[in-house]
This record gives C-alpha cells, structure tokens and sequence, in this order.
C-alpha cells in the first residue's frame, strides 16, 4: 500500500512539474501545424488563386494575366519554393516540439526556436522596407503573426518547464 500510494504521488508530483513543459511543447507544436497550414494555403493558392498571394491581389495594378508569361513562371515557381521552406520548416517545429521538448531534450527546443526564428527575422522585415506593393495585413500576414505569438507563448512555458528541477 505505501508502495502505491508513493508512486501515486510520484506521477502527481511529476504531472505539476510537467505540465508547463508539456503545455508549453503543446503550444509550440501547434504554432508549427499552423505554418505547414499558412505553406499549404501559400501553395494552393499559387496555382488555384486569381491573385499574386495570400493578401496580395495585384502588383501595381496588374494582376497575374496581366503578366508576361515568363514573370508570370518565374514568380510562381518563387512562390512554391517559399511554400516549402515554409511547409517544411513547419514539420520540422512540429515534430521537434512534439518528440523532443516533451522529452526534456534542450537541443530540440533550441533548434524550434532557431528554425523558426530564422524563417520569420528574414522573412518579415521585408515588409516593412519599402512601399513598392499593397498588400491586406491582415490576410497576408495576421496568420504568421498569430501562430508566432502562440509559439513565443509556447516557448517561453516549455523553458520554465526544462529549467524545472
């Protein structure tokens, strides 16, 4: 009986200990479904959508038609090279995340965050350096932004969890 009652205590002590951890992985793991999700929509809409883009209609009035075909290619074929580095950049968060930081594995959860904060510090600022296109913020980037704040989230609980004796 004290044998049980010990090692009922023993998983209840490790669950609270945990569960910043796990909650944390959580968060982490779920921000990278939603960048395979933001890469697959990126990517369907290459070759489905009338517009350059999640957000982006028309470049200086033009759209796709518009184009010479050759531009036309060369931008599509930019357009599905980002949607895999971002797809797989995704899996990568995700599985890292759900496998490794659950684990209490360090290198996992510094390899998330690098990958992931690598992607958006080059991606995001040219956003912001000139005015050359419109684009809706909101469906251009509100998504990346919102997973990237359930991720911050999402990391800074799973490393209280790993610094947690």
């Amino acid at each position: 009986m004290a044998t049980e009652q010990s090692i009922a205590d023993e998983r209840e002590d490790q669950t609270e200990l945990g569960a910043p951890l796990r909650n944390g992985s959580l968060l982490m793991a779920l921000a990278g479904i939603a960048f395979i999700g933001y890469g697959i929509v990126f990517l369907v809409l290459n070759f489905a959508g009338s517009g350059f883009e999640l957000g982006v209609s028309t470049l200086d009035g033009m759209t796709k038609a518009d184009l010479n075909p050759t531009v036309a290619y060369y931008i599509s074929h930019l357009h599905v090279a980002t949607a895999a580095f971002i797809i797989s950049t995704g899996i990568a968060v995700t599985a890292l995340s759900w496998y490794g930081v659950r684990q209490r594995l360090r290198w996992a959860w510094a390899t998330a965050v690098v990958a992931a904060v690598v992607g958006l510090a080059l991606a995001l600022p040219m956003h912001y350096t000139a005015d050359a296109f419109a684009h809706d913020w909101v469906t251009h980037l509100g998504p990346i932004y919102l997973a990237t704040i359930v991720f911050v989230v999402g990391v800074v609980m799973a490393y209280r969890g790993l610094t947690t004796t």
